[in-house]
């Protein structure tokens, strides 16, 4: 014996529309295709021969329907099929002309004040919590002025979308309020719920939307992941030429120059000489490193100990360039807010298409940009700021392509 094949199909998305739900169900048993069960997101079809079947769509706000209730209908022609959420989902075949659940309009949108204030409360609730997520998805990306810096960073990514399918919840949950409650009038009218009520047009679009949607949620998810395998945090090496990242000892030219003890060490890392390599899908390529050095016999001009040189360098290379001189002036408003704006000077260089250095006493900081290729050095010793420059010219061409 041949059992019938059970299907899944996507549901029209927008589950307040009962009257589109019901020529939904209609039409698939036209085409022999009969309900068996609708969950959040599929309803489940038995295959069989194609039948004219007529469905209608019950509220109520219990979650089971009584075997009483279900007598009633059944007497009356209707057989009950399934529910979801406050629907209850009854099947009469088309040729038996059952008489209609509801006769009388006005007393069925009594059916549904139950669901009208249930769904206004839920609307209320997800919108409170979307007006929370956008205050603080907000403080991040502008509290301090540096909306490009957060973007390439990635970090803020998955709560951005977070906020967006929230969003889409509170405006999900209003529009459910809001057309029940016009459902409401109209039954109040007189005018009954048209049970052959037009679904293509909304299924369509709903499903690209849900289908994009569903994309984008997914591949967000998967960035935390992509970064937490990406993401490496190691001692830096005394010699390499690999890395794009500019070294204290091509800055000091001093054969002198050590490495001193160091003052900080986790997980076998040196933190006073280490690089950390990350990854963000608007900067597949982030570098960060600190570099400090000793001159034995050596001092500080002003007496206060041993010169003891350091380096702090940020790589970035963009997914888009244009983004470099924006992510620029964030990285000064990040991490140069002790300086006035008057103190970093924007230069003409051939090699760069932006170049913005700074200089106080023993600090040099430089802003390099080429192609799709962001640095910043900040240097404290006593080397001259060009060597900076030479130096970064020599690395930046290492991630500019």
């Amino acid at each position: 014996m041949r059992m019938n094949k059970t299907v899944l199909k996507l549901r029209p998305s927008d589950y307040w529309r009962i009257g589109e739900h019901e020529s939904w169900f209609q039409d698939m048993a036209a085409k022999g295709f009969h309900l068996k069960k609708v969950g959040l997101y599929f309803a489940k079809f038995v295959k069989g021969e194609p039948k004219k079947m007529r469905y209608r769509i019950d509220v109520s706000m219990k979650k089971k329907i009584s075997p009483e209730q279900i007598q009633m209908y059944a007497e009356n022609g209707w057989d009950y099929v399934t529910s979801y959420q406050f629907f209850q989902v009854f099947s009469s075949p088309d040729e038996l002309g059952a008489p209609e659940l509801h006769t009388v309009p006005t007393k069925q949108s009594h059916t549904l004040e139950g669901l009208e204030k249930k769904l206004t409360m839920n609307a209320s609730i997800v919108a409170v919590s979307m007006l929370l997520m956008i205050g603080m998805l907000a403080s991040i990306w502008f509290l301090n002025g540096t909306p490009t810096f957060v973007l390439v960073e990635g970090g803020v990514i998955q709560l951005t979308i977070l906020t967006i399918f929230i969003g889409n919840l509170a405006y999900t949950s209003l529009q459910a309020a809001f057309s029940i409650r016009s459902l409401r009038k109209d039954l109040l009218q007189g005018k009954p719920i048209d049970h052959h009520a037009p679904w293509k047009k909304h299924y369509r679009f709903n499903s690209i939307i849900a289908f994009l949607f569903t994309m984008v949620v997914g591949l967000s998810a998967i960035v935390p992941f992509v970064q937490l395998i990406k993401g490496d945090t190691k001692t830096l090496p005394e010699v390499s030429q690999d890395l794009p990242i500019v070294r204290l000892y091509d800055i000091e030219k001093n054969p002198a120059l050590v490495r001193g003890e160091s003052s900080y060490m986790r997980d076998g890392v040196d933190w006073d000489n280490r690089y950390t390599y990350n990854w963000s899908p608007m900067a597949p390529v982030q570098y960060e490193s600190d570099e400090r050095g000793i001159v034995p016999g050596t001092m500080w001009e002003d007496g206060s100990g041993e010169y003891s040189p350091s380096i702090h360098t940020r790589v970035y290379q963009l997914s888009v360039p244009a983004m470099a001189d924006n992510l620029i002036s964030d990285i000064i408003k990040r991490y140069s807010y002790e300086y006035s704006k008057g103190d970093f000077v924007e230069i003409e260089h051939p090699d760069f298409d932006l170049l913005i250095v700074h200089e106080r006493d023993e600090s040099k900081e430089v802003f390099a940009a080429k192609g799709k290729a962001v640095m910043h050095v900040r240097y404290h010793g006593y080397a001259d700021i060009n060597s900076v420059i030479e130096n970064i010219e020599k690395k930046i061409n290492l991630v500019s392509n």
